[in-house]
């Protein structure tokens, strides 16, 4: 396994970072401790995991598996309760007594929040870090001027500044190509991202002419439903192409995000031994540029611009959310 120097830090983590959402739900705890265990043979190191997770089953899962074996890993968790400094201190200490740890490596606020004061957010979790509770922070989904807005804030006042935007990225969903990641690479920031599947569409279960599988989540999500409509030949053209490179659709789909210069390292979420050796695979795979234009024009999924600074096409998760004006509090 390939190991990173972290962005914005001097911390080596493996590239492959393991997450940990089915972990209690459809991957108990016996499964949980198979994946883990293979993870550190692997030389995986890097493992992200929030208190929402089961209602806080996965970080319990997690401080009970680790136990002894803290200093193997980076933990990223992350804030559950509201924006305030009171919430943002009870949310990690009740995560560390989940965790059964002193401390995480990376602490994150989850995402933003209407009427947010920077200000209190910063200082709390520059508190945070003062106390060792956190050795560093930072976001995630957060749009580029939100993050360089709390950053700013945070140098003015001589308190620690976000590492880590943690967004959602695969051949499907592109938005954070216009500015996320360039800001990424222009100011040394750390990206994680998420959903390299796209929820499983990617993952090659889902085939042109094909029923539904009633066990799937693409039988009752009406994201997976709209994707499969909107995207179903691009799909298939998808899986055609991973089988005539004998290589798992999944693998060729975590290899895309990970081809960016600007992604850190990807999240992958597994709920099975077997689905963590797939993935893994994907870490060994370096796809060419031309390779990672040849999938992209599969989808024609890039962000189009249009018109003066326009934007009609940028597309992310909670749009409303990300392109609310009174996102900060009034000063």
């Amino acid at each position: 396994m390939k190991n990173i120097t972290l962005p914005g830090t001097e911390e080596n983590v493996s590239e492959f970072c393991l997450g940990s959402m089915m972990f209690g739900g459809r991957c108990n705890f016996s499964e949980a401790e198979k994946i883990l265990g293979t993870a550190i043979e692997k030389g995986v190191n890097f493992v992200d995991t929030a208190p929402m997770y089961c209602d806080g089953y996965t970080e319990e899962i997690l401080g009970k598996i680790l136990k002894g074996k803290r200093e193997k890993f980076f933990i990223a968790t992350k804030v559950h309760k509201g924006l305030d400094s009171n919430n943002i201190t009870e949310s990690l200490n009740e995560s560390l007594n989940r965790l059964q740890t002193d401390y995480v490596d990376l602490f994150l606020i989850h995402w933003p929040a209407v009427g947010m004061d920077p200000l209190e957010i910063m200082s709390a979790l520059n508190t945070l870090v003062q106390q060792g509770k956190t050795r560093y922070i930072g976001c995630c989904n957060f749009p580029a001027w939100l993050f360089a807005h709390l950053n700013k804030i945070a140098e003015r006042n001589g308190l620690a500044k976000f590492i880590n935007n943690q967004v959602t990225y695969n051949i499907i969903q592109r938005g954070i190509e216009i500015e996320i990641l360039p800001q990424a690479i222009a100011e040394n920031i750390a990206i994680t991202t998420y959903g390299p599947l796209a929820m499983g569409v990617l993952s090659g279960k889902y085939r042109l002419g094909s029923p539904v599988p009633v066990d799937s989540r693409g039988a009752s999500s009406s994201p997976i439903v709209t994707w499969l409509s909107v995207f179903g030949e691009s799909i298939e053209s998808f899986i055609q192409l991973a089988e005539e490179k004998n290589i798992h659709p999944v693998q060729l789909a975590i290899a895309w995000v990970r081809s960016s210069a600007a992604v850190s390292s990807p999240i992958v979420g597994v709920s099975s031994l077997s689905q963590f050796e797939t993935s893994i695979k994907a870490f060994d795979y370096n796809m060419s540029d031309v390779e990672r234009k040849t999938i992209s024009d599969i989808f024609n999924t890039e962000v189009k611009e249009e018109g003066y600074q326009l934007f009609p096409g940028l597309k992310y998760n909670f749009p409303r959310l990300r392109r609310n004006q009174n996102l900060l509090a009034s000063n």
